[in-house]
């Protein structure tokens, strides 16, 4: 089946990056966690993007398992900021170029500093959005991190 490239696998193409895309309708499943099971595939593995803005405006990237939960209070330690919100759903396509539920870690409209949860290092593949809703790429982690200039961090709740 042929795959629509998105600005995400166009980038992994670029740099000669190995993937593999699923995809799934998107309309049937709710969460993150759904989309691991259809997956197949412990949802320790799969990874969501979360688009989140300071007080000083700066935007970040959070990328954590979807069974988790971002703790607000440790993205803003890891940036250096006194506090961090989730941007508004509304936000999100002009911001990134991507819609809720096909976020993607790369290819955004601009590069803004990005964190991965620092159980990404347990896995030799993850899965993280391909850049659009029903669609998932498996790629190596450190090759994600490396690509996005990404740092991991201690960045969920519990």
């Amino acid at each position: 089946m042929k795959v629509d490239k998105t600005n995400a696998l166009r980038l992994l193409d670029l740099n000669k990056i190995e993937y593999r895309t699923v995809t799934y309708d998107a309309d049937l499943l709710e969460s993150g966690e759904d989309i691991a099971k259809e997956l197949k595939e412990e949802k320790e593995r799969v990874y969501k993007t979360l688009v989140t803005v300071s007080k000083s405006a700066e935007h970040y990237v959070f990328v954590i398992p979807v069974g988790e939960t971002l703790d607000l209070k440790k993205a803003a330690r890891v940036t250096g900021e006194k506090e961090i919100e989730m941007i508004k759903q509304k936000e999100l396509l002009p911001l990134t170029g991507y819609v809720h539920g096909g976020c993607s870690p790369i290819g955004m409209k601009k590069s803004f500093k990005t964190y991965f949860d620092e159980t990404v290092i347990l896995f030799d593949r993850i899965y993280v959005s391909a850049g659009k809703r029903g669609m998932q790429m498996e790629v190596d982690p450190e090759k994600l991190i490396e690509l996005s200039g990404a740092e991991t961090a201690d960045l969920v709740k519990g």
